[in-house]
């Protein structure tokens, strides 16, 4: 298990896929079966492109900035800061397992919406 690797693929995976080329994702990083977790998205590769074909036609100036990533063992986490329209910003948290053979198989995620005011003056991220 590369650890440093996994770390690596998560993020170019994510990359891929959040700015419009889901199906490239699916096919370069992931080994076949991609189970999900996300209440919103399909189980499935196509679950996963569909969904984010969709993103990518109904929000195509969305950004993402990958905060931090940290591995250990077969799973990775993304720490991320999303804009989307209208400022609209989210802060996620994004798992993935890799299978034996380095891809991913598996993926849970938290968002959360930054409010407009805090109680304290440190960031989400």
């Amino acid at each position: 298990m590369n650890i440093k690797e996994n770390k690596k693929n998560a993020i170019a995976f994510y990359r891929m896929a959040y700015e419009g080329n889901p199906k490239a994702a699916i096919e370069k990083y992931c080994g076949g079966t991609y189970i999900q977790h996300n209440p919103h998205v399909a189980n499935g590769p196509k679950g996963f492109v569909d969904y984010f074909e969709r993103m990518q036609r109904e929000y195509p100036e969305k950004s993402i900035k990958f905060v931090r990533a940290v591995a250990e063992g077969d799973l990775v986490a993304l720490h991320t800061h999303q804009i989307w329209p209208d400022n609209d910003q989210y802060i996620t948290m994004d798992f993935f397992r890799f299978d034996t053979k380095g891809k991913i198989c598996e993926h849970w995620d938290s968002i959360q919406q930054i409010p407009k005011t805090s109680a304290n003056p440190n960031t989400m991220y």
